[in-house]
């Protein structure tokens, strides 16, 4: 079975930074893209960033391009996502998913930003 488990939230100030984690099992993850998406209290899901297998690629929505970062560690089976300059609207549950549609998504990790 597919296994995804987020950690690495937390309360950080406006301007802070966070890195995510997400350990991966039950698939060959070197040889799948893998997306962040995270939802807000109240809204739906929004895909934030992804990353191609070899990590030759990298993908960032408008919201978080340049001052997020997505990278992973194959020999690990996990993906990361660095959270730099965060603001108060980056308030919201982190997941890593399968897809950019989040249907294979983990339990995901709470990230509140606030002064």
């Amino acid at each position: 079975d597919v296994q995804l488990v987020e950690s690495g939230g937390g309360l950080v100030q406006p301007g802070g930074s966070l890195r995510l984690s997400c350990v991966a099992s039950g698939f060959t993850f070197s040889a799948n893209a893998m997306s962040w998406v995270r939802q807000a209290p109240g809204q739906g899901l929004e895909w934030i960033s992804e990353i191609t297998g070899g990590s030759t690629r990298k993908y960032y929505s408008d919201s978080v391009k340049g001052r997020f970062t997505i990278s992973r560690d194959n020999a690990r089976r996990t993906l990361y996502l660095q959270l730099n300059d965060l603001k108060t609207e980056d308030t919201a549950m982190y997941y890593c998913a399968l897809d950019r549609g989040g249907v294979n998504r983990g339990q995901g990790t709470q990230v509140t930003v606030s002064s």
